[in-house]
């Protein structure tokens, strides 16, 4: 079943394990991304992950009021940053206090944290093919590198569907920027095709910004992507 959550334009899939029901939820936020002395306005998708009673946030984006009304009186088992980029960390610490949560960053977008929060490190560093604890199951970590050099995935089976959590890492329509400091378009391609490709083709795609799409309809362009360069 799919449908509205906290009118925030979310999209829900709801399952059941030993009674407790299961669900994914996207709130959009909306800030500056700020990198390379350039800003943009950019609109953000944090996702949900659990239930009645516990969630996993990916990507504290932008306002943290926002965030924790969507959550409301659940726990918070962990905030996942998919990478360093201070439009998916801007609301990160605010977020973490409002709810009593630790933080979880690849080790190797530290530099790219550390412009935001200089001080206060994320309680977790979070490596590849980790796995991390939702309700009714798991979530598997996938460094990605390329948009930047610590993005990562996350991708499990929810509600009996395989979805994966792709950051800027794949967006419907191809991969993520690069150009920028620390990214790199062969990186990125590699990260796709390595990690992301070889999962089943009905796996829904939830990015980070933008519309949802699934790896069996994105795979059909990498060679697109390849000879256009970006």
């Amino acid at each position: 079943m799919t449908g509205p959550v906290n009118g925030s334009g979310a999209r829900t899939v709801r399952s059941s394990w030993g009674g407790r029901e299961s669900r994914v939820e996207r709130i959009i936020t909306r800030g500056d991304f700020t990198l390379d002395g350039q800003s943009f306005d950019v609109e953000n998708n944090v996702w949900l992950i659990g239930d009645d009673r516990e969630v996993l946030v990916v990507d504290a984006a932008h306002d943290p009021a926002v965030i924790a009304a969507a959550i409301g009186p659940r726990r918070v088992s962990l905030i996942v940053a998919t990478h360093g980029h201070n439009d998916h960390i801007n609301a990160a610490s605010e977020l973490a206090e409002r709810v009593d949560a630790p933080i979880a960053l690849h080790p190797d977008d530290t530099m790219l944290w550390e412009t935001i929060y200089p001080s206060r490190p994320p309680e977790r560093l979070l490596h590849d093919r980790e796995t991390l604890p939702i309700v009714g199951g798991t979530v598997t970590v996938l460094h990605t590198p390329g948009h930047s050099p610590g993005g990562i995935c996350l991708t499990g089976r929810i509600g009996g569907a395989s979805v994966l959590f792709s950051g800027d890492t794949l967006f419907h329509g191809g991969p993520g920027a690069t150009g920028r400091s620390f990214s790199d378009f062969p990186t990125i391609l590699s990260s796709i095709r390595a990690k992301l490709l070889s999962l089943p083709p009905d796996t829904v795609v939830h990015p980070g910004h933008g519309d949802d799409t699934t790896i069996g309809a994105e795979a059909l362009d990498y060679d697109d992507w390849v000879a256009r360069g970006h």
